[in-house]
């Protein structure tokens, strides 16, 4: 009897929500289209910015080249450098300047037999004009700077540090690309998820008192507690809903977003484990219910919806820096997975960066499961309150 009334009120707020067609699309899929786009349009634009696309060809101009500097240079910037006269530098140096060239190479003398392995009295020297506001020319510029240094270390050599083909960067690409999401995904998750439960709370419970409807509501014959647990269990449904397809669509742009696929990590196979979801889902599931029971505790003092929305923003801050803690290191200490929603984010952190903690997430959802019973006790007295749900 208990559980069919719990059901009653779980299928009101069901019947509520998923009958308006609207706030379906924009409390569940726009969101993670949104991100989805949005960030796969930022990924975009960094790469545009990183360099010119594979069609683009540099122009690259120099005077007094040798022809071993020449091989060395064209072979890293994929182009035929153009020798010039030094009579036309200034001609140069203008086009640089306006973005119609990307770089001009003045050997001085005496750098072409340094660079044959030969000996002169003179230190030679090498001079790359370039225009840092063009991120094309910047980047022709490193390059060449690179190639220049590097063969000059070779021609005064003492000793190698990591020479030859050997890799010695130990980190699989997995662990790497793990290591990016684990910074990162955490916050945005703890962020996504407050976002949903802001969404749909406030309008489930102070919505209920700025209609007027809270008292038919009230007067039914069923339980506070039963009414607290129904509210908390629909909307956590929907909030887990909207969370999960916002990191879905987040989780499709992260390639994108942090070109992955430049830094030569294949993103076209998961990093992780079936199991490793299933524990994500599991801390998601208890942070929401969690999250949902702070907000209706909230929104239940509330005598709108947008005075709930504006109490609830200090929280919002706090989620969201809470987030933010894993980009500066995990938890040592296992007691700091008994803190509610800082225990999330270090388990959700663990969880991405491959060093999964059975005992921590135990403890985590169990925290979270705890300190929702005590929330939906106290939802349950603000419900039992005249004061509370009737205040003018």
């Amino acid at each position: 009897m208990k559980n069919n009334k719990i059901w009653a009120v779980m299928r009101k707020e069901f019947a509520r929500f998923f009958g308006d067609k609207r706030v379906v699309i924009s409390t569940i899929f726009l969101p993670g289209i949104m991100i989805y786009l949005v960030y796969s349009l930022m990924g975009s634009a960094i790469g545009n910015m990183m360099g010119g696309g594979e069609d683009y060809v540099p122009a690259v101009y120099a005077i007094n080249m040798g022809e071993s500097a020449e091989a060395m240079l064209e072979a890293a910037l994929s182009t035929d450098i153009i020798s010039i006269d030094a009579s036309a530098k200034e001609e140069k140096l203008a086009e640089i300047s306006e973005g119609d060239a990307d770089a001009l190479i003045v050997f001085s003398e005496g750098m072409n037999e340094v660079l044959s392995g030969k000996t002169v009295d003179n230190i030679p020297s090498a001079s790359v004009y370039h225009n840092s506001v063009s991120t094309n020319s910047y980047n022709v510029y490193n390059t060449v700077l690179a190639v220049l240094n590097g063969y000059e270390s070779t021609v005064t050599n003492l000793f190698d540090i990591n020479a030859g083909d050997e890799v010695f960067d130990l980190a699989s690409e997995e662990e790497t690309a793990a290591q990016i999401m684990a910074t990162m995904l955490p916050m945005l998750l703890m962020t996504f998820m407050f976002s949903a439960c802001m969404s749909v709370a406030p309008e489930s419970i102070a919505g209920e008192k700025e209609r007027g409807t809270v008292a038919t509501l009230l007067v039914t014959p069923l339980k506070r507690s039963h009414l607290a647990l129904g509210k908390i269990f629909s909307l956590s449904c929907i909030a887990v809903l909207s969370g999960a397809a916002t990191a879905l669509g987040t989780i499709l742009s992260l390639p994108k977003l942090m070109s992955l696929e430049g830094m030569g990590i294949d993103t076209s196979t998961s990093v992780y484990s079936v199991i490793d979801y299933v524990l994500l889902g599991c801390v998601m599931i208890s942070t929401v219910l969690l999250l949902i029971a702070a907000v209706s505790c909230v929104s239940a003092f509330a005598k709108s919806v947008k005075e709930a929305s504006t109490a609830l923003a200090p929280l919002m801050v706090l989620s969201m820096v809470v987030g933010l803690s894993s980009m500066f290191g995990s938890a040592t200490s296992v007691g700091a997975f008994f803190i509610p929603l800082y225990n999330s984010a270090q388990s959700m952190s663990e969880i991405f960066s491959l060093s999964t903690n059975a005992t921590h997430i135990a403890i985590t959802c169990a925290m979270n499961l705890v300190f929702t019973g005590a929330l939906v006790f106290v939802l349950t007295k603000m419900f039992d309150s005249e004061k509370v749900m009737f205040s003018a």
